[in-house]
């Protein structure tokens, strides 16, 4: 029978070297092994950042892997920047993608809404009933429809209107691709409509339209595609919007940008020179346009959001369709949207962010630049400049701008402060432009400017 006692002596004693001729080893009271901190102690020192204790231990437990605990403040403070929050456009990109496009100030007063519930009769409601009401009545449109940008309004509208293999259209010289990876033919093909491709690249009539109306059976739109972000110039031929709406099918328009009326009713001074080829909704639903589909971030100067304004059986049938759901917005992006179409429909829209920096006269600029230069007192040059649309409309248009200049590429130090100040590199000088800077951020960039010693 097993000596089950001595038989655990035994192993206890291997254990610590006893029983093979070793001497235990035990810890140094003189050289004390590198314990590493306590991870709430240190997370808690760097309580100071600002975020949410959570992200302070993350923080502290990054850099006690790393083998290095006093780089905690600095890791917090990283991921304390990779946060959203606001900045100072200085890149005179207007409608800047990586900076959200068009500027925006939403407010809302943390009440529930009437986003699908009306009033009148306490019935359910529809939440087209609001910004998109709105925005047709703004384009002289019979309806209107909302999603959340232009490129789920151009998917929807292909699969409610021409889903299960119907044809749809298209010029080659318009079968685009923008940022993002959205080419028209990949997004033709996830719709289930199917592209039927007429002229050539860079010339396309109204001939090739009738032709494939006559060889194809089930031709169920003629799609048009705004090219937003690159021309061609030189032997081309396009076909307008008038000359396509007597043929038959619908007519639906990619503006992509998203002018609301050519006539910028809402300038004192009315359309600036640089939009002077853009298309807008309202002038191409009066060309014949059936349905027109525009982004609500870009030349509208509103959220992301993708408008669908014209016919209303035809806006019925995309809010109708199961993608509807999937694409619809909530109500932050409605209500911000209702106040940029109320802003339109009074003529104030000129007092919108954006309006306001791509209208500003150039002598505003100059004056504003002057008196930052000066305040900062040596090492700033006030420059003339070009600012330029952005967010993938009008190619190739520059707007006269002016701007602050300082040796060497410092936007590395403008992008690290509070808040952070967004410039561009040109000729080994950092622009500060400031058409895209609002007036009431001058002081900011004068702060930022001072930072950096002036020179």
């Amino acid at each position: 029978m097993r000596d089950v006692a001595s038989e655990r002596r035994l192993i206890q004693g291997n254990r610590a070297g006893v029983g093979s001729g070793a001497v235990p080893v035990l810890p140094s009271s003189s050289s004390p092994p590198d314990r590493p901190p306590s991870v709430d102690q240190l997370a808690r020192s760097i309580a100071d950042v600002g975020l949410p204790h959570p992200l302070l231990v993350d923080a502290a437990r990054a850099a006690i892997a790393a083998g290095d605990p006093a780089s905690a403040r600095t890791e917090a403070e990283h991921r304390a920047r990779t946060l959203l929050q606001p900045v100072v456009n200085a890149t005179g990109v207007l409608l800047h993608t990586n900076l959200g496009r068009a500027p925006l100030a939403a407010r809302t007063d943390g009440r529930a809404s009437n986003i699908e519930l009306d009033l009148a009769d306490g019935k359910r409601g529809s939440r087209t009933s609001h910004a998109g009401a709105l925005l047709a009545r703004a384009v002289d449109a019979e309806a209107a429809v909302v999603v959340n940008n232009c490129a789920a309004a151009v998917l929807l509208a292909l699969a409610a209107l021409a889903g299960g293999g119907r044809g749809v259209a298209v010029s080659r010289g318009e079968l685009v691709e923008i940022g993002g990876g959205f080419r028209v033919p990949d997004v033709m093909a996830q719709s289930g409509a199917r592209l039927v491709e007429v002229g050539t690249t860079n010339r396309t009539r109204v001939a090739d339209y009738r032709e494939a109306m006559a060889s194809e059976d089930d031709l169920a739109l003629l799609l048009k595609v705004h090219r937003s972000n690159y021309t061609i110039s030189g032997f081309t031929e396009d076909t307008s919007v008038g000359a396509l709406s007597g043929l038959g099918p619908p007519v639906v328009v990619d503006l992509g940008s998203g002018l609301l009326d050519a006539g910028c009713p809402w300038l004192d001074d009315g359309p600036p020179a640089w939009l002077r080829d853009e298309p807008a909704a309202k002038q191409t639903l009066a060309a014949g346009a059936d349905l027109v589909l525009f982004s609500g971030d870009k030349l509208l100067g509103g959220p992301q959001a993708g408008i669908l304004a014209g016919r209303a059986d035809l806006v019925r049938a995309c809010a109708k369709h199961p993608l509807y759901r999937a694409f619809r917005p909530g109500t932050l992006v409605l209500s911000a949207l209702q106040d940029v179409a109320l802003a339109y429909l009074d003529r104030s829209a000129g007092e919108l962010p954006f309006w306001r920096m791509a209208a500003a006269p150039v002598a505003a600029l100059e004056e504003r630049a002057n008196r930052i230069a000066g305040a900062v007192g040596g090492g700033v040059e006030v420059v003339s400049c070009a600012s330029v649309p952005g967010g993938g409309t009008l190619p190739g248009t520059e707007i006269p701008s002016v701007g602050l200049a300082l040796p060497a590429d410092r936007t590395d130090e403008l992008r690290s402060g509070t808040p952070p100040v967004i410039a561009r590199v040109e000729d080994d000088r950092t622009i500060l432009d400031l058409r895209t800077v609002a007036p009431d951020d001058d002081d900011v960039v004068l702060a930022a400017l001072r930072d950096l010693g002036g020179d």
